[in-house]
């Protein structure tokens, strides 16, 4: 009896072709969904503690001075963060050298300690908007500087703390 189908090698150039065309377009289409973002970095905090004294910086270098941006921070905690808010200092510097700095409050949990964001297990990961629709009118590098503003001079219970500026989607 003969049998028609496929042979052991056409298999295989089948599995190749296949794992060609995987292995080109994810990686195509996953940069084309995450293409709006422009810059992103994270600072982890040395024994998950945020001391007064550690202030992470942040150095993007901007090319596009017509598209519109948001700017977000990221702030990873553990359930020993004592508190359900923190300020933030956040001074900005322009590739002229002008600085400005923003006081801002976020809070990171409700009422009655429930976690806002993403969490799992000990982390809780929340996206605390800094900047919606803004541009950046000089070609450079810009830098961002962010200082907690508690009480305590320690913060426990802090991961790390991020950027990403994005192009806003027309």
């Amino acid at each position: 009896m003969i049998r028609k189908g496929k042979t052991e090698d056409s298999m295989s150039e089948g599995i190749n072709k296949y794992t060609f065309l995987f292995g080109f377009f994810i990686p195509l289409l996953l940069y084309a969904c995450n293409s709006n973002i422009l810059y992103t970095d994270s600072v982890s905090m040395a024994d998950e503690e945020w001391t007064l004294e550690n202030i992470p910086s942040f150095e993007p270098e901007i090319t596009d001075t017509v598209s519109n941006n948001n700017i977000v921070f990221t702030l990873r905690t553990g359930s020993s963060y004592p508190f359900r808010n923190i300020y933030l200092f956040v001074s900005t510097t322009s590739p002229a050298g002008k600085t400005i700095t923003d006081t801002l409050e976020f809070m990171l949990a409700d009422d009655k300690g429930k976690w806002y964001g993403k969490g799992f297990g000990d982390v809780h990961e929340l996206n605390l908007p800094f900047k919606t629709g803004v541009y950046f009118p000089t070609k450079g590098i810009y830098s961002f500087k962010v200082r907690h503003g508690m009480r305590n001079e320690t913060l426990k219970g802090v991961y790390d703390i991020g950027i990403r500026i994005e192009k806003v989607k027309k």
